[in-house]
């Protein structure tokens, strides 16, 4: 790889490190709320190295690399520096890098999925490893991964037969999509759920599935699908391999997490939360996921808890196939003041969400009313922290039992300083940075709670048992003719859908959001406006930074498409270009990018605002009805080639021009310094520590967590 190209993945230099502000909430609760908040975040935590093993060989011995650098020399790294021999610049390029990885716990971006290399030179890294044996143990276990740049296929998250990095897949580089997609579907048909899992494929052809669990056993009463642990495939491609179930997946970690749920249970507020950290303890140490969605149901009982938390293998953005989780956890308290505007949303939600461009035979029969909560940030623990989450991620759920919000209040509130904005006119400047807090707040409210809250999937639940009148087939308002697709018994939106499934649906619900952003009623919700249509008036004002926000989002996405492999490497990025293609394309001239003749290096948007009501609303209007109605019918054939279409990237003027463009003005993208809880065993006291906004504060954070 050229020093061109080699730039982009070149770690940020600084990178934005802010702090998570928590303390005056986590005051509020009582003694028995903070152990409760303690131990959900230990067991959170005690997940960072199932994390690190997630996303490359290298991330856990570069974890302990860098830890043990610190226990070195104590954090005193000027007095490292000298025993090292190397430069401050040096040094600086290293407590960059470290702070970089420690915020994304691996070595590959969380949002965006490319690898990130240090600046400065390897020499550096080595003379410090040079500084203590355990430092050089770990540095060498690294294998130069740290700075391997040769084959450029790793330095993104893939398939293995692409030549992508994986380790969901550990030791199998000859395993290949075909392979992995028939081993799904063996696991759909006998009711093994995948989130927890991990495939290898075996030198002479055999497979093992991989549990993550405590014990290293079968459980006694015996597991998901029973005590059986080897089976033969009887028929397909793979005829006459076997599949070998092996529990013990991480089961370091999982015990560390399981004690620490116990007694997470022991310290609740109520039954619901008692009977959740019992489930999660049981799926965490027998590795069972059906006790994993027990603890989910419970979750969706406990309605308004001062502390809130989830914590699991919940996401499944960064498996290839889009079906196994990541390990995430979190622990937060409830803002009370904002969480008031977001009962008033979930009030609204029955009267916003027939709004939507779909009949009712597309929609739930009946919205069940979640729980929604703004939340301020204890713990999380994971690659990266998002702003709002949605979950469970289990369709049965979701569609029959109900769900929950939760917006991430002093993560979307943290800003870096002297952060800067390209890409946005200068007459736009002065709404975008007023409204751009009180515009995303709103956004990820309706994203959340009826992007990903609004829909029904049509299915045959079980032979011969259809949610939906399937001998008289709801009219699809694309074709005007019957349906003629629906889920099978045992197929889920995920199984359908695949790797397709995250980008897809998070487009669907930020269309969702921009679509009833335009009813001015929820603008008031929000504190913006009377509730009267006023598109030149304060609510006005936040519309337009939410399109505009929108917009920009979509441009700064072309950072995360690699134009060697001409593959998209974060699924939010995908959905926001796509809406960003959207715009452009919407009647009446509703959004244009400006520059001047071939020079686009003061590229900016421009996004006509008496328009937003009118042409931009029926664009999106226009791509959510198709982007929903292919989902709800199980249409994979037309949603994959319509969505496509619109995510992909014309690489001479997209690809080159202005994601060049877009990689000049790169901003670094922030990574959380965040506290750390300390128990009195005497007293039963929690007390927080918090750590300076710098590499050094995040890499003595770190180092006080014990993990």
């Amino acid at each position: 790889m050229d020093a061109q190209e080699l730039k982009n993945y070149l770690a940020d230099s600084p990178p934005s490190v802010v702090r998570l502000e928590i303390e005056k909430h986590f005051d509020a609760l009582n003694d028995k709320q903070k152990r409760y908040a303690h131990f959900i975040s230990r067991a959170s935590f005690h997940g960072t190295r199932i994390v690190a093993r997630q996303i490359s060989p290298e991330s856990e011995p570069i974890f302990d690399f860098i830890l043990a650098l610190h226990k070195t020399c104590g954090g005193d790294w000027k007095a490292l520096q000298a025993k090292a021999g190397i430069s401050d610049e040096d040094l600086g390029n290293f407590l960059q890098y470290a702070a970089q990885f420690l915020g994304n716990n691996g070595n590959y971006k969380s949002f965006g999925d490319a690898k990130f290399i240090p600046r400065g030179p390897e020499s550096a890294f080595t003379a410090l490893a040079a500084a203590s044996p355990e430092a050089q143990k770990f540095y060498d276990a690294t294998s130069g991964a740290i700075f391997s740049a040769n084959k450029p296929a790793l330095l993104h998250l893939g398939y293995p037969e692409q030549g992508h990095m994986t380790t969901y897949y550990p030791g199998s580089s000859d395993i290949t999509k075909a392979e992995i997609d028939f081993i799904s579907s063996w696991m759909e048909k006998k009711g093994l759920l995948p989130e927890n899992t991990r495939l290898i494929k075996n030198k002479n052809g055999s497979f093992e599935i991989l549990i993550a669990s405590a014990k290293r056993t079968v459980p006694s009463e015996g597991g998901d699908i029973g005590k059986e642990t080897t089976f033969k495939i009887e028929t397909g491609d793979l005829t006459g391999k076997t599949i070998t179930l092996v529990y013990g997946d991480y089961s370091k970690e999982l015990e560390a997490i399981t004690a620490n749920a116990k007694k997470a249970a022991e310290n609740a507020d109520n039954e619901n939360q008692q009977k959740m950290f019992t489930s999660y303890a049981k799926s965490f140490e027998e590795g069972s996921l059906l006790a994993f969605k027990d603890s989910q149901r419970f979750w969706i009982r406990d309605k308004g808890p001062m502390v809130e938390c989830n914590v699991g293998f919940i996401e499944t953005y960064r498996d290839p196939a889009g079906i196994r989780a990541e390990w995430e956890g979190f622990a937060a308290v409830v803002n009370l003041d904002r969480t008031r505007a977001f009962g008033a949303l979930v009030e609204a939600a029955p009267t916003l969400i027939p709004h939507l461009p779909w009949g009712k035979d597309f929609e739930k029969d009946t919205f069940l009313s979640p729980d929604f909560t703004s939340l301020e940030v204890l713990t999380f623990a994971g690659s990266g922290i998002p702003i709002g989450i949605n979950i469970p991620n289990y369709d049965d759920i979701r569609q029959g039992e109900g769900f929950k919000n939760v917006s991430l209040g002093n993560v979307m509130g943290a800003k870096s300083p002297n952060e800067k904005v390209p890409f946005v006119a200068e007459k736009d400047l002065g709404v975008y940075r007023k409204y751009r807090d009180g515009s995303l707040e709103v956004q990820v409210g309706l994203h959340e709670l009826t992007g990903h809250g609004c829909g029904k999937l049509l299915q045959e639940k079980s032979p011969g048992e259809f949610n939906f009148d399937h001998k008289n087939p709801p009219i699809s308002p694309l074709t005007g003719k019957p349906i003629t697709t629906w889920y099978e018994p045992g197929q889920t939106w995920g199984s359908v859908f695949g790797s397709l499934a995250g980008a897809y649906e998070e487009c669907r619900a930020e269309l969702v959001a921009m679509y009833l952003s335009c009813e001015f009623p929820v603008l008031k919700i929000f504190g913006f406006g009377d509730g009267s249509i006023d598109i030149n008036g304060e609510a006005g004002d936040v519309l337009y930074a939410s399109y505009l926000s929108m917009a920009r989002a979509g441009l700064t996405s072309l950072e995360m498409w690699d134009p060697k492999s001409r593959k998209w490497g974060q699924a939010h990025s995908q959905a926001r270009f796509s809406i960003l293609k959207c715009f452009l394309e919407a009647e009446d001239d509703f959004c244009k990018l400006d520059y001047k003749g071939d020079d686009i290096s003061n590229l900016t948007i421009s996004l006509d605002r008496s328009k937003i009501l009118t042409a931009g609303r029926k664009a999106v209007g226009d791509y959510l009805r198709k982007l929903h109605i292919y989902k709800s019918t199980a249409d994979i054939e037309n949603g994959a080639k319509f969505f496509g279409d619109m995510t992909n990237v014309d690489p001479d003027f997209w690809g080159t021009k202005v994601r060049n463009e877009v990689l000049r003005n790169k901003q670094p993208r922030k990574v959380f310094v965040q506290t750390n809880t300390n128990l009195d065993e005497a007293t039963g006291k929690v007390t927080i520590k918090h750590y300076d906004a710098t590499p050094e504060g995040m890499i003595q954070s770190w180092a006080e967590r014990h993990v």
